[in-house]
């Protein structure tokens, strides 16, 4: 990275992307401007928390950043989704006793030892004797013993201490909720005014979720579906189809599921998910002893570099940089992991021996044929041309070991394949012809430090170009000083 006038010459030295979240600790455009020097490629805006005009705030800070560094920024709009909690008690917490009687009901007086409301009747519309019911991030688990429309009575299974509005969730059950609130759909109208690239969504049960959040973003936006439900898993294949990308979101998927099962399931959800050539994110704790230490712990870095061994497409701080103490720093030692890993002769043994069959047509295998070209001739980069962004997808899906160079006229697509692996995205003009996008691809690698004069780019695109899908062409090129 290199400074000319105002203008800050970007060219990551990595394949793995970082998403950072945006909070107070990171509100100022000079802070968000450090994030991105640092290494961050998709800012998150968490609408759990925060104001529209904080969000909206921050969004045009970025967008100043964007203008004035000429590089596409990705802007993730984080929704809320349904937040199932207890209500409040009598007099502060009260102490539990495993094999106590305990009742949740939707009376709103407040609670004592003996019950608690829990104002959520689709939640006693799902129970059944014996089904377990975890409070507070599951330090309080409750086995039912008989329940109704407005009632359940359980029994304390574990647990000691229980306070006002603590967390519910119920394993193995799907509840008849609407991933998006009265309050998502809100700040969703904002975040695609505001002109957000990705939409992450919460609470994913089951693929009706995803058509539900598709049909109300219109296209304005790229969609990702958060698995932090177990249940979404059993429906794993048809809502990664149905999804533009995918989160594996590990802190709710921690409270539902055995600790044990999280790493397999993370493991399953990113192979899927690059099998199926959509972007997935690996995401919560990476870096948790950060929000107020200057250094993260040997496991968190392990946590981090196994998510870039696995070949996510990105890693993410959440706490770390929004309210953390040490913001830019966690940015600085999460691109310092996954650059140290990209260069252990390992990783490139487990990428090249986890190759997708590739699909049964011509792009598919041109864009097979582009990786193994630029491993044998040792090209600097592989170049796509897209308007939608397939080109571009399927490029990564190949998880080649050079970096690559999408061009395209649609800056909506420069930005939303920021959070791809690999590619480093350059809005650019239309061409007119496939010679023109070739002098523009050389001119594009040597002006970002992709290429040198004399290094060698293979290039893939689409004849006639603005045919979604229609990669046809693989051409090698020589950069040559303009």
């Amino acid at each position: 990275m290199t400074m000319t006038g105002n203008a800050i010459k970007i060219r990551r030295s990595r394949l793995t992307k970082i998403v950072a979240t945006l909070g107070p600790s990171s509100a100022s455009p000079e802070v968000i401007a450090r994030l991105f020097e640092s290494g961050v490629d998709v800012f998150r805006l968490n609408f759990s928390h925060g104001t529209h005009a904080d969000h909206g705030a921050r969004l045009a800070a970025l967008r100043d950043l964007e203008a004035r560094t000429g590089r596409p920024i990705a802007v993730m709009a984080d929704l809320q989704g349904p937040k199932l909690r207890i209500a409040t008690f009598a007099d502060g917490p009260v102490t539990l006793t495993a094999g106590q009687p305990f009742r949740l009901d939707l009376s709103r007086e407040p609670g004592d030892r003996s019950r608690v409301g829990m104002p959520h009747p689709e939640i006693f519309a799902a129970l059944s004797p014996d089904t377990d019911l975890l409070l507070d991030d599951g330090r309080v688990r409750l086995r039912v013993t008989a329940c109704g429309p407005d009632f359940a009575d359980t029994v304390v299974v574990s647990g000691t201490k229980l306070s006002d509005r603590k967390g519910v969730n119920v394993p193995g059950v799907v509840l008849p909720l609407s991933p998006l609130t009265p309050k998502d759909r809100e700040d969703l109208a904002f975040a695609l005014d505001q002109g957000v690239d990705w939409v992450a969504l919460s609470f994913v049960q089951r693929p009706d979720d995803v058509a539900e959040a598709r049909k109300l973003i219109a296209g304005r936006a790229a969609l990702l579906s958060k698995l932090e439900k177990p249940q979404a898993i059993a429906h794993l294949a048809d809502i990664i189809e149905m999804s533009d990308g995918i989160m594996v979101a590990r802190g709710d998927l921690g409270v539902e599921l055995p600790a044990e099962d999280v790493p397999t399931l993370q493991k399953r959800i990113v192979r899927e998910s690059r099998r199926a050539g959509k972007p997935v994110i690996v995401a919560t704790q990476m870096l948790e002893s950060m929000v107020s230490a200057p250094a993260p712990t040997r496991a968190e870095a392990s946590d981090v570099a196994t998510a870039v061994y696995d070949g996510a497409d990105a890693v993410m701080l959440s706490a770390e940089t929004a309210s953390g103490d040490y913001p830019v720093e966690a940015v600085s030692i999460m691109d310092r992991i996954a650059r140290r890993v990209e260069h252990d002769p390992l990783y490139r043994t487990i990428m090249d021996a986890q190759h997708p069959d590739p699909q049964q047509t011509a792009a598919d295998a041109i864009t097979a044929a582009a990786r193994q070209v630029a491993h044998t001739i040792q090209a600097a980069a592989i170049v796509t041309y897209t308007t939608s962004g397939s080109t571009t997808l399927r490029a990564a899906r190949e998880r080649p070991e050079v970096p690559i160079l999408c061009l395209t006229s649609a800056l909506e697509t420069a930005r939303r394949m920021q959070m791809v692996f690999g590619v480093h995205a350059v809005h650019t003009d239309d061409v007119a012809n496939f010679s023109e996008m070739v002098q523009k691809a050389t001119r594009a690698a040597h002006a970002d430090g992709l290429a040198a004069e004399g290094q060698r780019l293979v290039i893939t695109a689409g004849v006639p170009f603005g045919t979604p899908g229609n990669t046809n062409i693989l051409r090698i090129a020589w950069v040559e000083a303009e």
